[in-house]
């Protein structure tokens, strides 16, 4: 199973992307994170469905700095297949 999720708010510059990390790797989740041009956050995480589902709980709660607006999370298959979570 596959998410993309999209993060909107006060989510760059404050350490979100390392909080994304963190969070992937305690739920042994793969695929990659990334910063928009538009200041908005993209994550895309691949595992089982429950594990994903918690994630959606974590992006929600966002780093310490972070103030998280939107979170929109789109469910699908997956096309590609990641074996580690990227910094992108």
């Amino acid at each position: 199973m596959e998410i993309k999720c999209l993060i909107t708010g006060k989510v760059q510059g404050v350490g979100y992307r390392n909080y994304v990390e963190i969070a992937v790797a305690e739920l042994g989740l793969f695929g990659y994170v990334k910063n928009n041009p538009d200041g908005s956050v993209l994550i895309l995480a691949q595992g089982e469905p429950d594990n994903l589902r918690l994630l959606v709980e974590y992006l929600h709660e966002g780093s310490l700095l972070s103030k998280v607006e939107g979170v929109s999370v789109e469910w699908g298959t997956a096309k590609e297949t990641y074996n580690e979570f990227l910094l992108l």
